[in-house]
């Protein structure tokens, strides 16, 4: 059997519609098979459409996987997701191709690699005030910068729920934010009354006009668009590195800091670990307990500090506005690309 239609099958049916996953997941799944189609027909010294689901076999994802990391230099997390891939796509296989299964049952054996755990880069509270300073309101981004900070952090988001969040999601008078996470789910948090004011004026005054398909999104950059997970990467890198030293840095994730602070801040305000787990969108609980092994200690006056500043009422004056200036199997990895 050829290996092409099943890797339609994949994309088109089974991703989406059996398993329903993300359109995030079914993007990263495509990068795993744009790396590995090509290598398993070097491999084989075949070309990519002349590959057959026979030829998926234990030595080659093996060899695909230590490829990955001893030419691209990928880590083991890296690697255990392309592995994700691939077993996925093995479990399709076996559940629509049951009289294939025999040359695909051995893939769902291999073992992911197990990996070190990083250390977790939060921010103290006077290093996020420090951060929130750093963004200059007469730089005609500068509302939009400091607006995703204060939700990044009050949020707990990941980059790539930020970058979905539509109009609707937000509820100012509940002061409520929903927010679609990992697996298609929806979870409802609190946010501080700093943050609402901050988004509900970014929405009515500063946000720039959206293109027609984008017109639902709550945040937009320079070109009309909606925001990705890189532009946010970028806006969280460049103030960080204004507000703390780069031996600080080393550790923190641009973005993941402000999700890890929150995390943080929320235990040492005596929050159950459960409330914790919902308002990060863990799946999995032993996602969230790692924050109880952190050295928790504050200085009294740094907390009351920032305690202030959330809780603070951005006040609607015209200051502000004067501070802004403002399926073809003949090419299988040509498809790919489109998706």
């Amino acid at each position: 059997m050829k290996l092409s239609p099943p890797v339609h099958q994949f994309f088109d049916q089974y991703l989406p519609s059996i398993r329903g996953v993300s359109q995030q997941t079914i993007k990263s799944y495509r990068d795993a098979f744009r790396l590995f189609l090509p290598f398993a027909a070097s491999f084989y010294g075949i070309k990519v459409r002349s590959l057959r689901v026979a030829h998926i076999k234990t030595e080659l994802i093996v060899s695909f996987l230590e490829n990955l990391q001893s030419n691209r230099k990928n880590g083991a997390k890296t690697r255990n997701h392309r592995l994700a891939a691939l077993k996925s796509f093995a479990k399709m296989i076996r559940f629509i191709h049951p009289d294939q299964q025999g040359a695909v049952n051995a893939i769902l054996n291999i073992p992911q690699k197990r990996e070190q755990k990083g250390l977790i880069g939060f921010l103290y509270q006077d290093e996020m005030l420090r951060v929130f300073q750093t963004v200059d309101l007469k730089r005609k981004e500068g509302f939009r910068d400091y607006t995703l900070l204060h939700l990044l952090y009050d949020s707990g988001a990941r980059a790539s729920e930020i970058t979905t969040l539509e109009l609707d999601y937000f509820n100012p008078i509940q002061k409520a934010l929903s927010i679609l996470g990992k697996g298609n789910r929806f979870r409802l948090i609190k946010l501080e009354p700093k943050t609402c004011h901050l988004l509900q004026l970014y929405v009515r005054k500063y946000r720039i006009s959206p293109k027609p398909m984008f017109e639902n999104r709550i945040f937009i950059n320079q070109r009309g668009e909606a925001f990705t997970r890189h532009g946010i990467y970028r806006i969280c890198r460049k103030y960080l590195r204004k507000a703390l030293p780069e031996k600080r840095l080393r550790y923190i994730n641009p973005v993941h800091s402000f999700r890890h602070s929150k995390a943080v801040d929320m235990l040492h305000d005596g929050y159950p670990i459960t409330d914790i787990q919902h308002h990060l969108g863990h799946d999995n609980i032993q996602s969230t307990t790692i924050y109880l092994h952190l050295d928790l200690d504050r200085r009294r006056h740094i907390q009351k500090e920032f305690i202030e500043h959330m809780q603070s009422v951005l006040t609607d004056d015209s200051k502000i506005d004067a501070l802004l200036q403002w399926e073809n199997e003949g090419d299988l990895m040509v498809w790919l690309d489109s998706l």
